[in-house]
């Protein structure tokens, strides 16, 4: 299987026979003219109703939940249906917001389109933890979920992401890749790449943890008048020492992925390029992909300017539904470890499997 969990982009790179559309503007790669400049309604909404393929366009039939779920939140009561509404109706605006980050990172050259791509893949999952992290109380009981405690949610749903990236999605592809082809191929320096970066994010996850764990032995009572030796500290004093390192861990990691991104898009002989090739070459969908219609570059900035607005709102009704979803009976734990991962990343693993089965 050729790296169906990177986004299947070719920029730059055009056969003598590939159908040429209008260039309207130079700064535009070739994949990603549309032949048009501005935004035309009518071919704004015929393009987003197609969007990138079969799977991801049936999602679109989703799209009147999202005014059912926004006007729900103008009545009393009705939490369950407030959750399972908006919950529906994030995977129509994720598909819009991958879709038009798909488009727009067409008309950037191609290793930097590619990673604009993947960034724009993780952005539902950055909007959703940081709002999980802002409704957070910092007092709530720890052992409660349901009263204002959203941190157990939180690891589960970090940890949920990762296992439906690597087992879910990837197993999916595998599956339905194989239902067509006897034989499928991977690259395996991106492969490499993606465990080593994997690794680098797992050490930031388990660094902080480490610190705690190991020194939580040595923590001696918070009295008023206790008498603490050098060597001992507080419950208190601990946690702060761990906040601190969770900090500069999370600001090493952050360099290392704009490192990452400088080095593949200032690199004359990126990893991808290569990559990008091979997929042109394979692709028997190709042409036919470079003669459907596409948005402008107006139209895929306000494309996804909507589907943040969008996605956002509806992750903030989601969010504040949780403590009454748990309370029904939900378990935080099921609930971030399975249904807040599947959905932050559907309509994601959706083009993903498409292109497997297409292959």
């Amino acid at each position: 299987m050729a790296s169906n969990i990177l986004p299947g982009h070719g920029n730059g790179h055009r056969d003598e026979s590939t159908p040429l559309l209008p260039q309207i503007s130079s700064h535009i790669a070739h994949e990603g003219e549309s032949g048009r400049s501005g935004f035309h309604p009518r071919h704004f909404l015929a393009v987003l109703w197609r969007s990138s393929c079969t799977a991801s366009k049936w999602v679109n039939v989703l799209w009147p939940l999202v005014p059912i779920a926004i006007i729900l939140q103008f009545f009393p009561g009705l939490h369950l249906w407030k959750f399972a509404t908006a919950y529906i109706a994030v995977i129509p605006t994720a598909n819009l917001l991958g879709f038009a980050g798909q488009e727009f990172a067409r008309k950037l050259p191609k290793v930097a389109g590619i990673l604009i791509e993947t960034t724009f893949g993780s952005i539902i999952e950055i909007i959703l933890f940081i709002v999980l992290l802002s409704k957070h109380e910092v007092n709530a009981p720890e052992s409660n979920g349901d009263e204002g405690n959203l941190i157990p949610i939180i690891q589960a749903a970090i940890l949920g992401s990762i296992l439906t990236n690597l087992l879910l999605c990837l197993g999916l592809c595998f599956f339905v890749g194989g239902l067509k082809q006897a034989s499928q191929k991977f690259h395996a320096i991106v492969s490499e790449v993606g465990t080593g970066l994997l690794l680098v994010a797992a050490f930031g996850l388990l660094i902080p943890s480490a610190f705690y764990s190991a020194l939580k032995a040595e923590v001696v009572p918070d009295f008023p008048g206790f008498r603490i030796l050098h060597e001992k500290f507080t419950e208190g004093k601990l946690q702060d020492d761990v906040l601190r390192i969770s900090q500069a861990t999370s600001i090493a990691l952050i360099i290392a992925f704009f490192f990452y991104i400088w080095y593949q898009a200032s690199s004359q002989h990126s990893i991808f390029d290569e990559v990008i090739e091979m997929d042109e070459h394979r692709d028997a969908d190709r042409e036919a992909d470079m003669e459907k219609p596409k948005f402008t570059m107006t139209e895929a900035i306000i494309a996804i300017l909507i589907a943040l607005a969008f996605v956002t709102a509806l992750l903030i009704f989601l969010v504040e539904k949780i403590e009454h979803v748990v309370e029904s009976g939900v378990p935080d734990q099921f609930l971030g470890l399975i249904l807040l991962p599947f959905v932050e990343k559907a309509a994601e693993h959706l083009t993903a499997i498409d292109e497997a089965y297409g292959e």
